[in-house]
């Protein structure tokens, strides 16, 4: 009983530190996301190493976290942009910012790896997406205290540089080229994805508006997350499905009060729904990046930090 109350004072401590950190990120212009790994790494110099407490193994749950983690931190900044016809270029260039960096530091690490070290191209370029990827978990993160036009920015390039990088990586690897076959299945696949967000986001929208039972909001979420992993299994595209969503929930005011799905999705008492489903989304999603990056910084082997080797 004394080790589960110390457990809970511990996470406890931890999470107001993360709180802490968020709250001063905007005057110290560092990213709380640094102090959550350094926190979580610390704890496992003192507890484990020092003193000499053991944990259970968390290796397991990072996944889990990190794919929730994810999927709200997209949800939470895509409810915040808006859409409009002025924004096309602005999105165009933002998605032109996330594709040509996956290609050419892929590209060119590919080839160093092929020239140095006699890897095969396609492993070589397929090993080099994740560290082409601006990780919007990371840039969103960090981005929330720059002006409005430079966050929103970060937002769309971070998100489509994700998307962008997982059809990427799901291409290579099911494929063993750029063939008529293969690019027949990525055009459905991508289909299908845009298909699936936007039945869904109708979905849910709809259940939004009329569900009068006082839990309404936690149930949409978990149908989000359940669609994604489905979505997951069959390697589609899923976080387009979350933008999607986020984008039409954030700029449901501007659908027209003459149309049909202004009256289906009852828009006037909907928009006062989104505005809880925001603030909601916004601690549920400090919540879980909170434990995420302080379990990831705990993770971290001090061995491996500190070894040469592992950075090269």
């Amino acid at each position: 009983m004394g080790d589960a109350n110390l457990i809970i004072i511990s996470l406890c401590f931890l999470l107001l530190l993360a709180y802490l950190f968020d709250i001063t990120s905007s005057k110290t212009r560092i990213p709380s996301v640094l102090f959550l790994l350094l926190a979580g790494w610390l704890t496992k110099v003192i507890v484990v190493e020092m003193l000499n407490i053991s944990l259970p193994d968390l290796t397991f749950t990072l996944p889990i976290l990190g794919t929730v983690g994810l999927i709200l931190i997209i949800l939470e900044a895509s409810l915040e942009l808006e859409l409009n016809k002025d924004k096309f270029p602005f999105i165009l260039k933002t998605a032109l910012f996330a594709l040509l960096p996956i290609l050419i530091i892929s590209s060119t690490l590919a080839l160093a790896f092929w020239y140095f070290g006699n890897i095969p191209f396609k492993v070589g370029f397929v090993n080099s997406i994740p560290l082409a990827v601006i990780s919007s978990s990371i840039a969103i993160s960090s981005a929330k205290n720059l002006p409005a036009e430079d966050r929103e920015f970060i937002v769309y390039e971070s998100s489509l540089s994700d998307i962008f990088g997982i059809i990427a990586f799901n291409f290579f690897v099911f494929n063993n080229g750029i063939e008529v076959k293969s690019i027949i299945t990525f055009a459905f696949e991508t289909l299908l994805i845009l298909i699936i967000a936007s039945l869904t986001t109708l979905s849910l929208a709809f259940l939004l508006s009329r569900i009068k039972h006082h839990v309404k909001f936690i149930p949409i979420i978990v149908i989000i997350i359940m669609i994604y992993a489905i979505s997951k299994i069959y390697h589609l595209p899923a976080l387009i499905l979350i933008l999607v969503f986020g984008l039409f929930l954030g700029n449901i005011d501007k659908i027209e009060r003459t149309s049909k799905l202004f009256e289906m999705l009852r828009v006037d008492v909907l928009s006062d729904e989104v505005d809880r489903f925001k603030e909601l989304t916004i601690e549920f999603t400090f919540l879980v990046r909170s434990f995420f990056f302080l379990l990831f910084g705990y993770l971290i082997e001090t061995s491996n930090l500190l070894n040469l080797k592992t950075v090269l």
